[in-house]
C-alpha cells in the first residue's frame, strides 16, 4: 500500500508544480508551448526530485512533516538557484525578483503542503468515525 501511495504523491506533487509553472506562464502571458512549459518547470521540477530522494518520500508520502516540508522547501530552494544559473526570469538586471520568491514559495507551499493537510483531516476524520462504531 505504500509503494502505490509514494507513486501516487510522487504524481499529484509533479502534476501541482506543472501546474504552478503553467499558471505562471499563463499570468505572463507567455505561450503555452510544451517547451516553454519545461524551461519554466523544470528548475523545480528538479528540486523536488531533490528533495523526494533526500527525504526518501516513497517511505511516508502523506506526512507533511518531514515529507511535504523538505519537498517544498527543496523544490523552492533548488528551483531558484537553477533559474538563476540558467538566467531565467531576470528582470532589469535582478536575476532573483523578491515578488517572485514570495510568489513561488506560498504557491508551493499551498500545492505541495496543502494536499497532504487535507489527506490528513480526511484520514484523521475517517479514523475517528471507524471507532465510534460497534
Amino acid at each position: 500500500m505504500t509503494r502505490t501511495w509514494g507513486w501516487l504523491a510522487a504524481v499529484v506533487d509533479i502534476v501541482l508544480i506543472v501546474a504552478f509553472a503553467l499558471i505562471g506562464r499563463s499570468s505572463h502571458a507567455e505561450a503555452a508551448s510544451l517547451p516553454g512549459l519545461w524551461t519554466t518547470a523544470y528548475p523545480f521540477l528538479a528540486g523536488w526530485a531533490v528533495g523526494y530522494l533526500v527525504v526518501r518520500g516513497w517511505v511516508r508520502p502523506l506526512r507533511t512533516w518531514p515529507t511535504g516540508v523538505v519537498v517544498w522547501v527543496a523544490t523552492v530552494a533548488i528551483g531558484m538557484l537553477l533559474r538563476v544559473l540558467t538566467g531565467q526570469g531576470d528582470v532589469a538586471g535582478d536575476p532573483l525578483p523578491l515578488s517572485f520568491v514570495i510568489v513561488a514559495t506560498v504557491v508551493l507551499a499551498v500545492f505541495l503542503l496543502g494536499w497532504r493537510l487535507v489527506v490528513a483531516v480526511v484520514v484523521s476524520r475517517g479514523g475517528r468515525r471507524g471507532r465510534g462504531r460497534a
